[in-house]
């Protein structure tokens, strides 16, 4: 008997197979394990964006002026954004024939070599060329190991809620994206203060590496606990949450998936905008110290923390796409304002950094799976995680390059028209989901 068939004679899924009642996964469960992992993957990211701008200029681009090393090293960034979708297409393969527990470890297990090799990794002085190219191959092994560590869960623990508490579990994973900064800023802080900036670029650099890979261990215990148990595979077959063809599921779901991408770009667009971007103008065109302009980005992360909070609770009560929909008419307003925070000296450029982060984190907050309810229940997995990747593709892999070319070649008023493409994007996908009269939950 199917599922389905199993349901529509009145017996759960999971009772039918003689599961206990009080042995199953709860939406607080489910949250906690994503936020373990999704604070290893934010940790890696911010690791690898504040190295651009801090060590990998003078490290692997020495023959390069400072200002075309940050932009070498943006490349380098982007490549881990083109390289999720690939690697996320290439897991799920692999998912329908060794199961969820064995993607989930050869991919955290991935992600910690390319990590740990780039903490080992010889500059340009040793290796020359090859050592970027060595670089480029880590970064983008860490992007494809990011696409095959997608597990659904945050999309199980938003179904498993209630419907009026969608939009506070929706926020719960998202909150690991701030942690995940405020770690590696404040890591990167300390260590660059404690030492010369000599001794930062021959070695202090590589800490923070080496402590993402000890982290990737903590977070691949903590989201196979979650996998291997019978439960978490018995309700995603309940919840029709399996892997489907990417054919399949752009033919079938194209425009949900066009629709999924575009919803989260000016939250996507804004987290690299007031992370890594605003490091590398502030370095590169002010005369502000490293350490006292990470301490502000952490700061700010943790002011976006109450906001998503709040926005949990706005989306409880008017539903997750207007919620999203007010975040994006706010970005599009602060979008107007960039060219005067940016420019304005030292204070106004901690208020680009502290409201950019209050309006992230009220946007970011519902910005994943905001219109996965589109999809079918067949496609529900796998449309979810494609949208994912692509909108971070689109809306922040080159964020930190293209505005900064745009800040330096056509001058700064132009990242704020950057960022307000970013929040049309998301309202404009957010306006034709409505007139399709899908859900706003």
């Amino acid at each position: 008997m199917s599922i389905s068939n199993v349901q529509s004679a009145g017996h759960p899924a999971s009772l039918a197979h003689g599961a206990n009642p009080h042995d199953q996964l709860t939406s607080g469960d489910l949250a906690i394990g994503v936020v373990i992992g999704r604070i290893c993957q934010s940790f890696d990211l911010f690791v690898f964006g504040l190295g651009c701008v801090l060590a990998f200029p003078e490290v692997f681009f020495p023959f390069a002026s400072h200002m075309d090393g940050v932009f070498y090293s943006f490349v380098l960034f982007a490549l881990a954004f083109v390289a999720r979708p690939l690697g996320s297409m290439f897991f799920v393969v692999l998912q329908r024939q060794f199961g969820a527990a064995a993607k989930l470890t050869i991919s955290l297990f991935l992600l910690g070599m390319a990590t740990a090799g780039t903490a080992f990794l010889p500059g340009y002085t040793t290796l020359g060329w090859a050592a970027i190219l060595a670089l480029a191959i880590l970064r983008f092994g860490q992007g494809f190991a990011l696409g095959g560590s997608w597990n659904g869960l945050a999309s199980l623990a938003a179904l498993k809620a209630p419907k009026n508490k969608r939009g506070w579990y929706a926020m719960l994973p998202q909150l690991a994206d701030p942690i995940g900064f405020i770690l590696a800023a404040a890591l990167f802080a300390y260590i660059w203060s404690a030492l010369t900036p000599q001794e930062f670029i021959d070695w202090g650099w590589r800490y923070p590496f080496f402590a993402a890979f000890a982290i990737n261990v903590v977070s691949l215990f903590a989201s196979l606990r979650m996998v291997v148990a019978p439960r978490y595979a018995e309700q995603l077959k309940e919840r029709d949450l399996e892997p489907t063809s990417m054919r399949l599921l752009m033919r079938e779901q194209g425009r949900n998936v066009a629709l999924g991408t575009f919803a989260p770009l000016a939250s996507y667009a804004l987290f690299h905008l007031v992370t890594i971007f605003a490091l590398s103008w502030a370095l590169l065109y002010t005369q502000q110290s490293v350490t006292s302009f990470l301490l502000v980005q952490v700061v700010g992360a943790f002011v976006a923390m109450p906001c998503m909070i709040i926005s949990g609770k706005v989306a409880n009560r008017f539903g997750r796409r207007t919620t999203l929909g007010v975040g994006g008419v706010l970005i599009a307003v602060y979008s107007g304002w960039t060219a005067l925070l940016l420019s304005g000296g030292v204070v106004n450029s901690y208020l680009f950094v502290i409201v950019g982060y209050a309006l992230l984190g009220f946007t970011h907050a519902q910005a994943a799976g905001a219109v996965s309810a589109n999809f079918l229940p067949e496609f529900r997995y796998s449309g979810a995680m494609i949208t994912s990747d692509f909108g971070w593709l689109i809306g922040a892999g080159f964020a930190p390059l293209v505005a900064l070319s745009l800040a330096i070649y056509a001058g700064v008023p132009y990242v704020g028209l950057y960022l307000l493409t970013g929040a049309v994007g998301t309202l404009a996908a957010l306006w034709f989901s409505r007139q399709s009269g899908l859900p706003n939950d």
